[in-house]
C-alpha cells in the first residue's frame, strides 16, 4: 500500500513539472501533444482521413473542442491557411475557440467561455511582443490583482482537444489520434479552499495548478479508453 501510495505522489510530481510548461501554451494557444492514442482503426476510416488543408477544415476541428450541441453557434478565430490571424466563424454563443494553427506540426485547437477571451488576448498579445513565460506569467498577475485585467467568472473553462497529427476524418471531422484536456479557471483558489492537491493522486484524477495566482486552476484529464 505504502509502496502505491508513493508511486502515485512520484506520478503526480512528475506530471506537474512536465506539464507547467507547455500549460502556458495551452492556454495562450493550445499546445501539441506527443502521445498517440492506441484506437485501432479500420482500413476504411483511415480512407478518409485527409490534411487539415483549408479554412473549413480548420473551423470544423476546431468545433471540435466545444460540446456538440453547441458547435454550431460558436466562433472560431485563429489562423487562417495565409497565416492572418482572423475571425473564421462568427458565433452568437458563449464559446470562442481556437482554431489549430496550420504552420506548427501536430494539432491542437481549444474552446473556452468568453468571459476569459480577455485574459486570452492578453496573451496572446504579449507573447506577439516577444515575452517570456515568467514575463507575461508576472504581467498578467500584476494586472489581475489591480482589476487591469479580467478573469471572468469562477469556474470558467477552456476545452482542450489536440493530438499527434493534423489529419481529420472527413466524415465525423474527428482528428485522427487526438484527445481532450480541460482547464477550470478558478483565480487565487488554493488546495485549502478547494480541497484539491496540487498534484494529481491517482490517474484521472483533477488537481489545481498554480494555487494562489490569478491562473490558479483544474487540470482535468480524462484517461484514453482503448476501443476493441
Amino acid at each position: 500500500m505504502k509502496n502505491s501510495i508513493a508511486i502515485f505522489v512520484l506520478t503526480g510530481l512528475m506530471f506537474s513539472c512536465n506539464t507547467e510548461k507547455k500549460e502556458q501554451q495551452v492556454i495562450d494557444e493550445p499546445v501539441l501533444a506527443a502521445t498517440k492514442l492506441n484506437t485501432p482503426e479500420s482500413k476504411k476510416s483511415q480512407e478518409n482521413f485527409k490534411k487539415i488543408d483549408s479554412d473549413e477544415a480548420l473551423i470544423a476541428t476546431a468545433l471540435m473542442a466545444v460540446p456538440a450541441e453547441s458547435r454550431e453557434e460558436s466562433t472560431v478565430i485563429g489562423y487562417n491557411m495565409a497565416g492572418e490571424f482572423v475571425t473564421l466563424k462568427t458565433g452568437t454563443n458563449e464559446f470562442i475557440c481556437l482554431a489549430d494553427d496550420p504552420k506548427k506540426e501536430g494539432f491542437s485547437a481549444a474552446s473556452y467561455h468568453k468571459d476569459l477571451e480577455p485574459f486570452m488576448a492578453r496573451g496572446r498579445a504579449l507573447k506577439a511582443e516577444g515575452k517570456t513565460y515568467q514575463e507575461i506569467f508576472d504581467i498578467r498577475e500584476a494586472e489581475a490583482k489591480t482589476g487591469k485585467l479580467s478573469m471572468g467568472k469562477p469556474g470558467s473553462t477552456l476545452h482542450i482537444y489536440f493530438g499527434p497529427d493534423a489529419i481529420y476524418n472527413v466524415e465525423t471531422t474527428e482528428v485522427k489520434g487526438a484527445k481532450y484536456r480541460y482547464v477550470v479557471y478558478m483565480p487565487w483558489a488554493t488546495s485549502a479552499s478547494t480541497g484539491l492537491p496540487e498534484a494529481p493522486m491517482a490517474p484521472n484524477h483533477p488537481w489545481i495548478m498554480n494555487p494562489g495566482t490569478h491562473r490558479a486552476h483544474i487540470m482535468i484529464s480524462p484517461i484514453t479508453q482503448d476501443k476493441d
